[in-house]
């Protein structure tokens, strides 16, 4: 069954897109003439929907690396991710890169050092004219961190597809033993997983086995028709309340003013139309997947890889991904009827 798609809800958030403005701005402008031109790239065409979360040596990546700029040109690309994260979703993101140096001492101790990891290896990508009033983004990206957003007007947003990623899941030794920088998406999940009675867990888990990964591993829209597990409308309070923790968990590592907007879209949808689906083992180390299909975003996490100590993470928008609604409603506004 498909999911009935929702109209959506258009809310302004004017203050974050002046700083993304900002930031933008200021990051090419410390960029070298050569630089720029690979870091500003047209609004149109197809790399702006070409996202992923795999390696430098896995995924040719546009855009200008952390390991090619200097200390401001650096400093500027870090303001631009933060500009697009709440402080929590920014020190998330932050861990997220410096694990590539804790991962690569691991894969050397365990003698593969197949991939070099470096927290160097994060593009910055600006699409279209930042200081105009049409439509512009940019994104931030590297191994585990996808993130991509729309601006349109100065105050309309898109955050989505947003990726976080960890590996480890859990830092196994060393002086950072025990840092689990994803843990709330892990630990909430199960603990909803864990309430549910015998009968709601035949109708919740969906399969006995976790799949490798999300299974709509970077797909630049969301095609996910089978709508599976357990409704919100056959929830008790307690269990909805866990989900929509599960929920927030991921909004709220957009900045405040857009996980507002994304929290009150959230209360004004079919809230009864959320299902929330499990595969694989309940218990920690084992591993496990679920997501969270709802009437206007889609959430996905997997944690099956290094023996379920790796764990993939993404927030998305099933119509508006890329700000493709948004784009919509700007060009019938401009009479743009040439744009679909």
């Amino acid at each position: 069954m498909a999911h009935e798609q929702t109209k959506p809800i258009i809310i302004p958030a004017s203050e974050t897109a002046e700083r993304m403005t900002h930031a933008a701005s200021n990051f090419l402008d410390v960029l070298s003439p050569t630089m720029r031109e690979r870091a500003n790239l047209p609004f149109e065409g197809n790399e702006r929907f070409r996202w992923h979360y795999i390696p430098i040596e896995m995924w040719e990546r546009q855009g200008v690396s952390l390991k090619e700029l200097n200390a401001k040109q650096q400093d500027a690309a870090f303001a631009l991710m933060e500009s697009g994260l709440s402080p929590d979703g920014y020190k998330k993101a932050r861990a997220i890169i410096n694990l590539e140096t804790i991962l690569g001492e691991i894969e050397k101790t365990d003698g593969d050092g197949r991939l070099e990891r470096n927290p160097e290896f994060y593009f910055f990508t600006v699409f279209g004219d930042p200081t105009g009033n049409g439509a512009w983004g940019w994104r931030a990206e590297g191994h585990h961190v996808s993130l991509n957003f729309t601006v349109v007007n100065r105050e309309l947003i898109s955050p989505n597809p947003f990726f976080f990623g960890s590996n480890p899941a859990e830092v196994p030794d060393g002086e950072n033993k025990g840092l689990r920088v994803l843990y709330a998406e892990e630990d909430l999940a199960r603990q909803l997983l864990t309430s549910l009675t015998p009968y709601q867990k035949t109708i919740a888990v969906i399969e006995a086995d976790a799949p490798s990964d999300i299974l709509t591993r970077n797909a630049p829209k969301v095609e996910f028709d089978a709508v599976e597990g357990l409704p919100v409308e056959t929830m008790q309070t307690h269990q909805r309340d866990l989900l929509i923790q599960v929920v927030h968990e991921y909004i709220d590592r957009l900045p405040e003013e857009i996980a507002t907007i994304e929290r009150r879209k959230l209360r004004e949808s079919s809230v009864n139309d959320i299902h929330f689906a499990w595969a694989g083992g309940e218990e920690r180390r084992m591993p496990h997947y679920y997501r969270i299909h709802g009437p206007f975003f889609f959430v996905e996490y997997d944690n099956t890889q290094n023996n379920a100590n790796h764990i993939h993470s993404v927030w998305r928008h099933i119509e508006d991904d890329f700000g493709v609604d948004l784009l919509r409603l700007h060009y019938n506004k401009s009479d743009h009827h040439d744009h679909s």
